[in-house]
């Protein structure tokens, strides 16, 4: 059980865009990391911890750029961990940055990442490393074709369209543009997702997120220290993780004990979620969420994997706009992933954004009267998931 309530009191965000040529990677993680402190109206020294959310760090040509970051993130004769699961790492450190606190080690961590996705030529070539060299290699899998075989499978079963992943897309620009930090936003409609390249079917280069820079940093702390510091914090209730095995194959057999399509390893976390958070109903006790879609159809299976809804069934919600910022639930506010993916940090922004929902600092992204919000992602094959819950009181300490 937790020692502790934890909190987050400071939210930092760095625009995102392509490129960053005006500043090294340090100085990108120092950006978010001063904007995080200033938030939360404390001095470095007053930092016990700091962990650092990274993926591959191929993507800049320096290897283990965290080593690089120490000085300039005020780690130097602090406790430092990185923390790594792919596009789950901002998911994964938020919650090592979680554990330091509830176990009444440290009153105070701060979790930052930063990343350069644009700075190699050919950002494929480095993820497909990920993939077995001997059984899966010679398949030709990517990060697109390997998602694009999950949604055909799940388009199969429920009977999806591309024109509702285009709606996604539509819905997740309109958001962006209430976003000073997201990369991508403005007005379009089906038709031009439609029109947009082909990639892999059912993909068209609108249905797939940007490869974006930036950096982002949340100071976490204990309630106690919360109260004292921050006059509307944002309780950290509950927080889980599952992982899968690597052998995409081995997901897709009929002995699985998930299935490929259905992301059904995060209702395995959500459920664990739910409970630490005292959430029975998800549907009417959540009021937003902040979910890690770097494809069109990355929505409608984790809304239904989270109990918002029947499996099958997100689709047609979606199209009569129940996650509309005026819907039944805000799906990502943010513009979420589609509009903004820096893959080391992404996990983490969307508990920034989640965290500024119940801070009552969204600006024009902010969400009507907002006790609980959700935040998630997802790294690898689709093999790390993470599910944290952020509410505007914490609840009850409960057992393990």
């Amino acid at each position: 059980m937790r020692a502790q309530n934890v909190a987050i009191i400071g939210v930092g965000e760095t625009p995102f865009k392509a490129r960053f040529d005006e500043k090294t990677y340090p100085e990108l993680a120092q950006d978010a990391v001063a904007l995080a402190l200033q938030d939360s109206g404390l001095e470095p020294d007053q930092i016990d911890a700091v962990v650092f959310s990274m993926a591959p760090t191929t993507f800049m040509g320096v290897g283990d750029a965290d080593k690089w970051s120490v000085d300039y993130v005020w780690a130097r004769g602090k406790p430092f961990m990185r923390v790594h699961t792919g596009g789950a790492t901002g998911g994964s450190a938020l919650q090592a940055a979680y554990s330091h606190v509830a176990s009444g080690q440290y009153e105070t961590v701060l979790v930052v990442g930063a990343d350069r996705l644009t700075e190699t030529p050919d950002a494929q070539f480095i993820l497909n490393l990920i993939w077995d060299p001997f059984y899966e290699q010679d398949f030709a899998l990517n990060t697109v074709t390997m998602t694009a075989l999950a949604t055909q499978r799940y388009m199969h079963k429920y009977g999806t369209t591309e024109e509702q992943y285009a709606n996604v897309v539509v819905r997740a620009r309109r958001n962006a543009m209430n976003n000073p930090s997201a990369h991508l936003k403005g007005l379009i409609d089906i038709d031009a997702v439609m029109a947009s390249k082909r990639i892999s079917w059912p993909y068209k280069l609108f249905d797939i997120c940007p490869r974006s820079a930036g950096a982002a940093a949340l100071v976490v702390t204990s309630e106690r220290f919360a109260r004292e510091h921050c006059t509307k914090p944002a309780f950290i209730t509950g927080t889980s993780g599952v992982s899968n095995t690597v052998f995409m194959g081995d997901r897709m057999v009929p002995t699985a004990d998930t299935d490929f399509a259905d992301f059904s390893e995060l209702s395995r976390a959500a459920a664990e979620c739910y409970r630490q958070a005292g959430i029975t109903d998800v549907a009417t006790q959540v009021q937003a969420v902040e979910i890690y879609d770097p494809f069109s159809s990355f929505q409608f299976p984790q809304l239904e994997s989270l109990g918002f809804c029947p499996r099958g069934t997100a689709q047609h919600l979606s199209d009569e706009g129940a996650f509309d910022m005026d819907g039944k639930v805000a799906v990502n506010p943010s513009g979420g992933t589609l509009c903004t993916n820096p893959i080391g940090v992404t996990g983490l922004v969307r508990a920034a954004d989640a965290a500024k929902q119940i801070m009552g600092k969204a600006g024009d992204m902010q969400v009507a009267n907002v006790n609980n919000v959700i935040a998630t992602a997802i790294g690898g094959s689709t093999q790390f998931f993470t599910v944290t819950m952020l509410s505007d009181e914490p609840r009850a300490i409960v057992a393990a």
